[in-house]
């Protein structure tokens, strides 16, 4: 087996604030959306470049407060770039806990953590 990527699973409990959130806020776009039937929870895929996530109202998928590191490049001009976001306002900083790396941390609005990680140099 030779594993070719990951797609972790974060646990979300207000559509409209996850949309709000990853798509209007962080620039995310949805791959797709599925319910089982009309008023049943969604289960949304959203990626960013090469980065994947899939959010998910279904009890049972994922667990709040999760962690995810993403590597990137070009961090700050993210961070710059990004709209003003009435509950958040992140920085980008140097990462304590990996020399030479750079770091923006977002919460989303169920508690799930989103460390863009960048080497510096």
């Amino acid at each position: 087996m030779h594993p070719t990527s990951i797609t972790p699973i974060f646990r979300i409990f207000d559509e409209s604030k996850a949309r709000e959130f990853y798509l209007d806020w962080l620039g995310f776009s949805v791959d797709f959306e599925h319910r089982l039937e009309e008023n049943a929870p969604i289960y949304l895929g959203v990626s960013m470049g090469d980065i994947q996530l899939h959010l998910s109202e279904h009890s049972g998928d994922g667990t709040p407060h999760s962690i995810i590191q993403i590597q990137c490049s070009g961090l700050r001009g993210f961070h710059k770039n990004l709209k003003p976001y009435k509950y958040y306002r992140p920085s980008v900083e140097p990462y304590q806990w990996i020399e030479g790396y750079i770091h923006m941390t977002v919460n989303d609005p169920f508690k799930n953590v989103l460390v863009f990680l960048e080497k510096e140099g």
